[in-house]
């Protein structure tokens, strides 16, 4: 193999066993699955999830898929759970062990300790027939044929059937528990899909300079003005309501369209019906208002009154863009 050809048909060809596995995996559901997702959503106890390997690593995705979407779930080392951790487990917590053989060391010691603690036991195993699928309540098929690697012996195919599983038991959960957008923002402050769903635009247009103009004023001052709050724009404010809009395009359209400009005023230039936006709009309808329009800033108002600007730069920096 040396050249790119052969790289990218060896790509395509895991992807493609991959996504046929992930298939075949929705044929593999049995009523074990609907009884799961009854048994984690009406649990009064937390999801223990352990594995060892490749599997432990997927545990851990699951277990923080769970978390962001309204199931606490805790990881357990397998290893680590016969050496002490076994204290994690309380009495009403699920367990699940995900395991592809189902019969490794680890597992064959810690399931009985889990059945002897009267825990409500879930697998997901490649093996439905090994040790875990046939000591736990409930088994979650999660066979594949072949694994991506040409040996057929590293956990690829398996482990995203493994996490195709867990994503599913999140979702249904999600579905069940109502989890809407607002539940989102609350379990994902920190990152820009948080922000997204709770940033405001008075967020952003109070941390700016707000200009504003009469339509009165001087070019003059009109450009000091737009100079000063270097936000590009100004707003043209009469009684405290917007009657216009001035950009730096207008300017230079204006010095481009007239060599006397002196005696103009801002009224004369001024855009007529700009773009604007309510302080307690979201953010992200500021970002799609500036996209449908192709503009950088919006006016905007609070019950009707100029209330100063949000700029694109502003969406930029909180990552909502």
């Amino acid at each position: 193999m040396n050249t790119k050809q052969s790289i990218l048909d060896i790509a395509k060809k895991t992807i493609q066993l991959e996504s046929k596995a992930i298939s075949n995996l929705s044929t593999l559901l049995t009523s074990d699955f609907a009884d799961t997702v009854e048994l984690m959503y009406n649990s009064k106890g937390r999801v223990i999830i352990t594995g060892i390997g490749k599997s432990a690593i997927i545990a851990n995705k699951i277990v923080a898929t769970l978390n962001s979407t309204g199931t606490p779930a805790v990881f357990m080392h397998a290893a680590d759970a016969i050496h002490g951790d076994l204290g994690l487990i309380l009495e009403d917590d699920v367990v699940i062990c995900i395991s592809k053989s189902g019969n490794t060391p680890e597992i064959k010691v810690l399931v009985p300790l889990i059945k002897n603690a009267n825990n409500k036991m879930i697998a997901i195993t490649g093996n439905t027939e090994s040790f875990l699928g046939q000591q736990a309540d409930y088994v979650l098929n999660t066979f594949v044929s072949q694994e991506a690697c040409p040996n057929n012996l590293a956990p690829t195919t398996s482990t995203t059937a493994q996490l195709v599983i867990g994503d599913a038991l999140a979702v249904c959960l999600l579905e069940l528990r109502g989890f809407s957008s607002n539940d989102f923002a609350k379990y994902h402050p920190g990152g820009s899909l948080g922000k997204r769903l709770y940033l405001r635009v008075s967020d952003l247009s109070t941390q700016n300079m707000k200009p504003e103009v009469h339509p009165d004023t001087d070019i003059k001052n009109v450009i000091v003005e737009i100079s000063e709050k270097m936000l590009g724009v100004t707003a043209v404010v009469s009684n405290q309501k917007i009657v216009g809009i001035i950009t730096d395009g207008d300017i230079r359209r204006m010095l481009t369209n007239s060599d006397a400009f002196v005696h103009l005023k801002a009224k004369d230039i001024m855009g007529k019906a700009p773009k604007r936006i309510n302080i307690n709009a979201m953010a992200v309808d500021a970002m799609e208002m500036m996209e449908e329009n192709g503009i950088s800033q919006l006016l905007v108002e609070d019950n009707g009154t100029y209330a100063g600007v949000v700029h694109l730069h502003d969406l930029i920096k909180e990552g909502i863009i």
